[in-house]
């Protein structure tokens, strides 16, 4: 196997490389910053909202997941327009989308329509995934793919985290209608941002020949396959792409409680005043932050170290789901501080997963024209585990006259058949460098002008 850290002749010159990708992926993790910081809104402001609206416990679970219900559905056709026509295009347009929705939520009067809302939110939230890992493939080599990934995926923590004082502090003062207002604006800001830096690398000014030259130094593979087809019959006939998608769909049943319930089950269950929960709740999204990049630098140091990408991405992904599990213990804790750190890690050790598993469809997929389309498949998995979830916790809930118990052990359960998936069922192709790029190319320089993302420019 060849080294996967070799240099192309012209990096190895001297040459000067730009570093714009880095810019790119800042975007692309200020955009899924906003998404989560919109779709965690609800779940911070349900207290508020449910005490208006006088919602049980069995219909908040509904309520919850009702984001969910279109966000899986449009994952498949969101990957599917992200190969057509590219992140430049489609990014823009479903952040436009999903903030005028957010903005409507301020004007519910009641469950339905908080649940009409949440559907559009839904429909524009679905291509934020699948466009950030298309990004990445397009604007990474394969060795930085994990940690740009972490990077990007941090804006899930940050969202995350920012929703509980934010929402909090606005419902408080304002009232739970303006924080809807506020959060959409800050969408369309970004629409702004985007499409006057965004491009893809080849067709980008500020990408110089030498950091063009590192992009594509190990993507031999995906380049000699650039111009394929996407078929969806052969993904579906393709086991990895259920294996991707089946591991999420169990990662996701555990994560889905820090999106939905977790606020609920601190404020309720275990009795956390809301100053309380204003000063502590944010701590597992907040130290998630810094696990995500650190799972995406082990994988990424991991690979360099000629470890094979089987071991580099599979190790962070199994070591983080097996620890995550702990969240199984915390309905038998009573201590609030030990609570905090039992939760805390598990959202840690389930975010130290999170990088390499999102670098996945571009380890698995052959062709630059599939990424996005198995991206969506893969995040079709993830919106099932989190529509199931916060359902499921409704109905034991009400089942249970308020217990947490067995959700709490099922999503511990859940990581570990996750991790299972993970380890047995997904393959991860060996590295090529860009050794054989120039052996399986022609001579007349033709290829470094393939497309690798079509629709951009």
């Amino acid at each position: 196997m060849l080294n996967s850290t070799k240099q192309p002749a012209a990096i190895a010159a001297g040459a000067r490389r730009s570093q714009m990708r880095w810019t790119i992926v800042a975007l692309s993790a200020l955009g899924l910053t906003i998404a989560y910081l919109d779709r965690a809104a609800l779940s911070v402001a349900l207290p508020f909202i449910s005490d208006e609206f006088h919602i049980s416990p069995a219909v908040q679970g509904v309520l919850l997941s009702s984001f969910f219900w279109t966000y899986a559905l449009f994952q498949v056709p969101s990957g599917w327009l992200l190969d057509k026509f590219g992140p430049r295009v489609i990014y823009p347009i479903a952040v436009g989308w999903w903030s005028v929705w957010t903005a409507l939520t301020a004007v519910a009067t009641g469950v339905t329509s908080l649940i009409v809302f949440r559907l559009g939110l839904g429909i524009g939230e679905a291509p934020v995934q699948p466009a950030n890992i298309k990004v990445v493939s397009t604007w990474f080599p394969r060795r930085e793919r994990a940690f740009a990934s972490s990077l990007f995926d941090m804006g899930q923590q940050i969202g995350s985290a920012l929703s509980i004082p934010v929402v909090t502090g606005i419902a408080v003062f304002a009232g739970w209608r303006w924080t809807f207002v506020v959060i959409g604006a800050v969408g369309l800001l970004w629409i702004i941002g985007w499409l006057a830096i965004y491009r893809a690398p080849q067709n980008h000014q500020r990408v110089s020949a030498a950091e063009l030259a590192y992009i594509r130094s190990d993507q031999a593979e995906m380049v000699r396959h650039a111009g394929e087809p996407v078929r969806w019959s052969a993904l579906l006939r393709d086991n990895q792409t259920w294996a991707l998608m089946l591991g999420y769909v169990f990662r996701s049943l555990a994560g889905a409680f820090f999106l939905t319930w977790y606020p609920s089950y601190l404020l309720d269950e275990r009795g956390f005043s809301e100053a309380e929960f204003g000063m502590v709740g944010a701590l597992p999204a907040v130290i998630a932050i810094g696990s995500t990049v650190l799972g995406g630098i082990v994988s990424d140091r991991m690979l360099a170290s000629g470890l094979s990408p089987n071991v580099a991405r599979k190790v962070p992904i199994i070591t983080g789901l097996v620890l995550s599990a702990c969240i199984g213990f915390s309905p038998f804790v009573e201590s609030h501080v030990v609570l905090m750190v039992v939760l805390t890690v598990s959202s840690a050790a389930h975010s130290f997963a999170g990088a390499a598993i999102l670098s996945l469809p571009a380890e698995v997929s052959p062709s630059p024209e599939r990424v996005g389309s198995l991206a969506g498949f893969q995040n079709f998995g993830s919106q099932v585990g989190n529509l199931v979830s916060p359902i499921a916790i409704g109905l034991f809930l009400s089942a249970s006259g308020g217990s947490y118990l067995w959700p709490l052990v099922f999503a511990a359960i859940s990581c570990l058949v996750s991790a299972s998936i993970y380890g047995f069922w997904v393959r991860i192709k060996p590295v090529e460098a860009a050794a054989e790029l120039e052996t399986s190319t022609p001579r007349n320089g033709t290829s470094q002008n393939v497309t690798l993302e079509n629709g951009d420019s």
